[in-house]
């Protein structure tokens, strides 16, 4: 359990900061020592090996720690990626869709710890999760080599781990387990990457905000936001925004990319109508990498009607990196609800 919450608590610390290109070679060691293992354990299988006869010596104990050794090294391998990645695609999720596949990868980050040597009897579980690991990594790792979020990497990074998985089976002796439910999840995540379910790695959301008074000047952003009440101590601002006749609505945010990724993201307003969300206002620009605290971009509606609106922040092939929902009233905040709020 030590080492369990340890591990997580470090790459929470390391990746959760910055996404570099270190991780990604260490998260690739990880993955090939898995496929080493693998194929080991179909091969020590091939061969009819059985496990040793409980004995109480030392000798009898060094036995059966040498036979659950591999077991516990590929349970450690799949643990490392699941949580590595599970941090990653977190920090990535900006909705309900993607919070849902960030909260599966944290189950199977829990599940492994129990795991154990099941991964050794039953290999049609091994290819699966074997297969789940590398996609998700190339989802995450292509892009970022290639500097590009077109959607094409997404589907050929998928194929990638999914051919990988396939290619190991075939190499195994005796070609143990099913491979079936591995297609079925690289099937089971193009559809989820259609449904917008898949956070739009490797960017990550770092600011994002509604308000007045947009002040630009020698690199300096700062925006005058209402504050949130004292009981609402998880949100940045109110939920409520009000707006004098005539004003404007200010919306700014800050993506985080990898040195060398540029993306074409884009600014939505929405206005909720009895027929459901209506576009009022986008803009489209381009972000580029290497900024440790984001890419900033701002846009903003004029004399916005009272309602419900929607501030959003996506790719400009649609998939969402976060949203800030807010109510317009007319009026003029109290200015002790008032504080101006710096963007560095």
């Amino acid at each position: 359990m030590v080492a369990f919450l340890g591990g997580f608590a470090w790459d929470a610390v390391t990746i959760g900061q910055r996404i570099r290109v270190v991780d990604f070679w260490r998260l690739g060691a990880f993955l090939l020592g898995a496929a080493l293992l693998t194929l080991w354990l179909a091969r020590r299988e091939a061969l009819g090996t059985v496990a040793p006869a409980a004995a109480e010596s030392f000798r009898g104990r060094l036995a059966s720690l040498a036979w659950q050794a591999p077991y516990l090294l590929l349970q450690f391998f799949f643990g490392g990626i699941f949580s590595a990645l599970f941090i990653l695609y977190f920090k990535s999720s900006g909705h309900l869709g993607t919070w849902l596949m960030a909260a599966f990868l944290a189950a199977l980050l829990v599940g492994n710890e129990f795991a154990g040597n099941r991964y050794g009897r039953r290999f049609t579980l091994t290819w699966a999760l074997f297969a789940l690991n590398a996609i998700l990594l190339f989802n995450f790792a292509l892009p970022h080599a290639l500097g590009s979020l077109d959607p094409l990497w997404f589907y050929a990074s998928t194929a990638a781990g999914v051919l990988l998985t396939h290619f190991l089976r075939r190499l195994a002796p005796r070609q143990p387990g099913r491979i079936w439910p591995a297609w079925g999840l690289a099937v089971a995540l193009m559809l989820a990457f259609r449904l917008d379910m898949i956070a739009p790695v490797p960017l990550v959301k770092r600011q994002l905000a509604v308000g007045q008074e947009f002040v630009q000047e020698a690199g300096r952003y700062a925006m005058q936001v209402q504050r949130a009440a004292w009981w609402q101590w998880w949100r940045d601002q109110a939920s409520t925004v009000h707006v004098p006749e005539g004003g404007r609505l200010y919306g700014l945010s800050a993506v985080f990319a990898p040195l060398g990724v540029t993306a074409g993201l884009e600014h939505r307003w929405e206005v909720r109508e009895p027929g459901g969300w209506r576009l009022v206002y986008r803009r489209p620009f381009e972000t580029t990498g290497g900024r440790d605290r984001g890419f900033r971009g701002y846009s903003w509606v004029l004399n916005p009607p009272p309602g419900d609106w929607r501030f959003v922040v996506a790719t400009q092939d649609g998939r969402t990196i976060d949203l800030l929902r807010l109510r317009v009233e007319r009026g003029t905040p109290p200015a002790a609800d008032v504080r101006v709020r710096d963007f560095d």
